[in-house]
């Protein structure tokens, strides 16, 4: 098939993803939409994964394969999409299943909103390892909908799933593509997608199921450990919410507002807000705890809200709201 009557070119890294990457290429190869490219970016596997692969790709020429020298997830997402030829880029995991309607779903999408860069698709976690947590962050990612949704909880937690990511090319080429921060590189794409100005949207669908096992990449990598998160968070606050700003504060000094206050590297909170008594007066790494009432009115401050407790957003908007603090122009939830 060539380029021009292409419309999506889906990036599948793999690494001895023997197991389970014959039924998720498969899983791309009955689409409903048949104009589309596989390029499987094997990243050095030393088990049957590039003999599966070229054995596909000689009974089905949509799908190509790049044996690459082990280097990484970046690495092979980076060659992989160096390859593409098609306007829309949709990523893919050697271990997940794209149900038949999703590549034409995010393609129609994509094709009624023009002004959008990003797509995503819902999800239906999989596996015997899917515990209490995991399906909380699947509720969270399934109960986001819209931009606003996306642009409103991006600083939680990268609000759509990676392997359900559907990109338009030329923006994702305008942003640098896929860069190694040492950081997780879909969360970091989200993010200059987002500084690009570039809007959000989502199939409000299960259209992807995403498989979960102790030996998923995203499970064991520094890169995906909660510190790195929040380096990253920092990183981006920096440049955007917090940039030109002369003061800030922080809500929440409980178990994850520490961690914040304590990796604020060369730049402090003015003061953290908390509604336990035996807290406000003291200082938590060096900074003061001070009661919700003693904060600066709106466009005096902007308020980082690092709260993990159950509820907690709720009530913290609940309070902020009417006094005339307004979300993403007054506070943001990070947390």
């Amino acid at each position: 098939m060539d380029g021009a009557s292409l419309h999506v070119s889906v990036v599948l890294p793999c690494f001895n993803a023997s197991d389970t990457l014959r039924a998720a290429v498969d899983s791309i190869r009955h689409q409903t939409l048949i104009e589309w490219e596989c390029i499987i970016a094997d990243d050095g596997s030393t088990d049957d994964s590039p003999d599966i692969a070229a054995q596909i790709a000689t009974r089905d020429h949509r799908v190509r394969l790049l044996r690459l020298p082990h280097a990484g997830i970046v690495h092979a997402l980076q060659a992989g999409c160096a390859e593409v030829r098609a306007p829309f880029i949709a990523r893919m995991d050697a271990d997940d299943i794209a149900l038949p309607q999703r590549l034409e779903k995010q393609v129609r999408f994509m094709q009624a909103h023009p002004d959008t860069a990003l797509c995503g698709t819902h999800v239906q976690m999989f596996g015997k390892t899917v515990k209490a947590g995991r399906r909380r962050y699947e509720r969270w990612l399934n109960s986001l909908e819209t931009h606003d949704d996306i642009v409103r909880e991006l600083f939680i937690e990268c609000p759509i799933a990676h392997p359900a990511f559907f990109m338009r090319r030329q923006t994702f080429e305008r942003v640098g593509g896929y860069e190694d921060h040492g950081w997780a590189e879909d969360y970091d794409l989200c993010m200059r997608f987002f500084l690009e100005g570039a809007r959000f949207g989502m199939v409000p669908e299960p259209l992807l199921q995403w498989r979960e096992s102790p030996d998923r990449l995203s499970m064991r990598a520094k890169r995906y450990d909660p510190t790195r998160f929040r380096e990253l968070k920092r990183a981006y606050l920096l440049r955007s919410y917090l940039a030109n700003r002369p003061r800030f504060h922080q809500w929440g000094a409980g178990e994850v507002g520490k961690l914040w206050l304590r990796e604020w590297k060369g730049l402090q909170p003015e003061a953290v807000i908390d509604i336990n008594p035996r807290k406000i007066g003291r200082a938590i790494h060096g900074v003061p705890v001070i009661a919700p009432n003693d904060l600066p009115g709106p466009d005096e401050t902007f308020i980082v809200i690092a709260v993990g407790a159950p509820g907690a957003r709720d009530e913290i908007r609940a309070w902020l709201a009417p006094r005339g603090y307004a979300e993403l122009h007054d506070f943001l939830f990070v947390a």
